[in-house]
C-alpha cells in the first residue's frame, strides 16, 4: 500500500466534517426532533457521502480510499472470504472459552430494541449503513493518513481511535478490539477498502443476529 496516500488537507477536512454532521445529528435526536437510529443513519449516509466527495476533490480520488472501480467486486470476495476464516476461527475459541467455564458471548452481546420495526431500523443502520461510514473514515482516511509511519502504527492508532469512539458500558470492547485490528489488516493486505466493508457488515449482522437469538 502506498504510503501517503491520504494528506494532511484531505485528513482535516473529512475530520471536520465528521465531527460537524455528528454534532448536527445529536442536537437533532437530543432535540426530539429525529428517532435516535434514524439520526444515527441520516448522519452516517451523509458522512460517507461527504467524504467520498472530499476525497474526489481534494484528495486522490476514491482510489486513495481503497475504493478504485477495478477492486471493488474483488475486494468484496475476499472480504466475504476473510469472515469464513475469522468466523470459523471464531467459533473454535468460543468452544474453548466454553470448556473454560467463560462465557464469551457477554464480550459480544448487543441488546436489540424491543419493536419488530426497531429492530429492522437497527440491523439497516447499525449492520448495513454504519459499516460503510466508518470504514471510509477510519480505514480509508485514518488509516490511509497513519500509513505513511508504518503498518503497525497506522493499526495501532486506527485501531485505538475506532475503539475511544464506540462507547462500552462495561468490560473490555473486544468487538472494537478485535475488529480494528482485523478491518485494517485486511485492508493493507488486500489494498481495496470493500474487504473490510463486507467483514464489517457480515461481522456485524452476525453479533446482531447473535444476541437476538440470546436475547430471545
Amino acid at each position: 500500500m502506498e504510503t501517503k496516500k491520504i494528506e494532511i488537507k484531505t485528513l482535516l477536512i473529512s475530520l471536520a466534517t465528521v465531527i460537524f454532521v455528528e454534532l448536527v445529528a445529536r442536537a437533532a435526536v437530543s432535540g426530539g426532533k429525529l428517532h435516535a437510529m434514524i439520526g444515527l443513519g441520516a448522519a452516517r449516509l451523509v458522512e460517507a457521502t461527504l467524504i467520498m466527495l472530499i476525497v474526489s476533490v481534494w484528495g486522490g480520488g476514491t482510489s486513495s480510499v481503497g475504493l478504485a472501480r477495478s477492486t471493488i467486486l474483488h475486494g468484496i470476495r475476499k472480504g466475504v472470504l476473510w469472515s469464513a476464516v475469522f468466523g470459523v476461527a471464531t467459533a473454535f475459541v468460543f468452544i474453548a472459552l466454553f470448556l473454560l467455564d467463560i462465557d464469551p458471548l457477554r464480550f459480544i452481546y448487543t441488546p436489540l430494541p424491543e419493536k419488530p420495526g426497531d429492530i429492522l431500523l437497527f440491523f439497516a443502520v447499525g449492520g448495513l449503513v454504519s459499516p460503510v461510514a466508518e470504514e471510509l473514515f477510519f480505514r480509508g482516511i485514518l488509516y490511509g493518513f497513519f500509513r505513511r509511519w508504518g503498518v503497525f502504527a497506522a493499526v495501532l492508532l486506527s485501531t485505538l481511535i475506532f475503539v475511544l469512539v464506540h462507547p462500552v458500558a462495561s468490560g473490555i470492547p473486544l468487538p472494537q478490539i478485535v475488529g480494528g485490528i482485523l478491518f485494517a489488516l485486511a485492508y493493507e493486505v488486500e489494498k481495496s477498502l470493500t474487504t473490510p466493508i463486507a467483514i464489517h457488515i457480515l461481522g456485524n449482522m452476525a453479533i446482531f443476529s447473535l444476541s437476538g437469538c440470546l436475547g430471545g
